[in-house]
């Protein structure tokens, strides 16, 4: 190899040890897959890295294309270059200057999958397409991990929880839980579950009655974008022993078997006093025997 094919090549290869270099200060950090349910939203989670000293977000510009044709682009800060489908539809969430570049798709339509893929441009300086970090939705219908606790036997009295849950990926419009137990006040929880997935969950604490029993409890989910779900569980309430169950009769057949009592005492006592005055003669029949007698004796 002559002197200028030695330089050429080293040229060559300090170059792609250059470009290499400089490829690695560019990185993405996104979920790769995530679901959605149509109608609602879903948070596509994105942080990335750039190379040199971290700038301001005026220095910064975000968009979100398709990944089989970059001019296909699904959100710019100039609204005028985003494609039909998702005009109006895409909202940046992160701050760039923070080197996130979260991004929102609100109303989630089936033909919303993918990949999409963030590019970072720096004006008149540089911009990096992270083709090898894209996202692909996976719209469903229907939503995932729908739970509300089940309870076999509820004793009347006694304070009882009931939890219902549903896993969403629409952080900024979460769905809204409601019971049909009157005059509840549940506590409303969501949290963070991983991998762009959310947790709302609801937690009821009520005191069984007996009126409650083979009623039935309902959990009713609403997501944004309109879609309704509801679970429902069956209420079987164990009647409390108490006392006065056994008490009240207890008392109230001795009080009728007492007066019952009292009755025939006094009732024979004065039926005694009767019979003795007949034995004696002093009654009715004594004085027809008299009776009786006096005529015999004018005879």
């Amino acid at each position: 190899m002559s002197s200028h094919g030695r330089v050429l090549f080293r040229w060559i290869c300090l170059q792609v040890i250059f470009a290499s270099v400089l490829s690695e200060d560019w990185e993405a950090n996104v979920v790769p897959e995530i679901k959605a349910l149509t109608t609602s939203c879903v948070v596509l989670p994105c942080t990335f890295k750039y190379p040199g000293a971290q700038l301001p977000d005026s220095r910064l510009r975000a968009i979100w294309h398709t990944k089989e044709k970059q001019d296909q682009i699904i959100y710019h800060e100039d609204r005028t270059r985003v494609i039909d489908n998702f005009k109006d539809r895409t909202t940046l969430l992160g701050r760039l200057s923070e080197k996130n570049c979260t991004l929102e798709i609100d109303k989630v339509r089936n033909h919303d999958n993918g990949p999409f893929c963030f590019r970072a441009e720096i004006p008149q300086k540089d911009q990096y397409s992270f083709l090898k970090s894209c996202v692909t939705v996976k719209p469903t219908d229907e939503p995932e991990n729908l739970q509300l606790d089940k309870k076999e036997f509820l004793e009347e009295g006694e304070p009882v929880s009931f939890r219902c849950s549903v896993k969403h990926t629409c952080p900024s419009h979460p769905p809204t839980i409601t019971w049909s137990y009157p005059n509840s006040n549940p506590t409303v929880n969501h949290r963070d579950i991983s991998n762009g997935n959310w947790e709302a969950e609801s937690l009821l604490t009520l005191i069984p009655k007996e009126k409650d029993a083979h009623t039935f409890l309902t959990c009713t989910i609403k997501f944004h974008g309109g879609t309704t779900r509801t679970i429902t569980t069956p209420l079987y309430v164990k009647r409390k022993e108490n006392y006065l169950h056994i008490i009240i009769p207890v008392a109230a057949a001795l009080g009728t078997a007492l007066l019952f009592g009292v009755m025939c005492f006094f009732m024979s006592k004065k039926y005694k006093s009767q019979i003795q005055e007949l034995q004696s003669g002093n009654g009715f029949l004594g004085r027809m025997s008299r009776m009786s007698q006096r005529f015999r004796s004018v005879d």
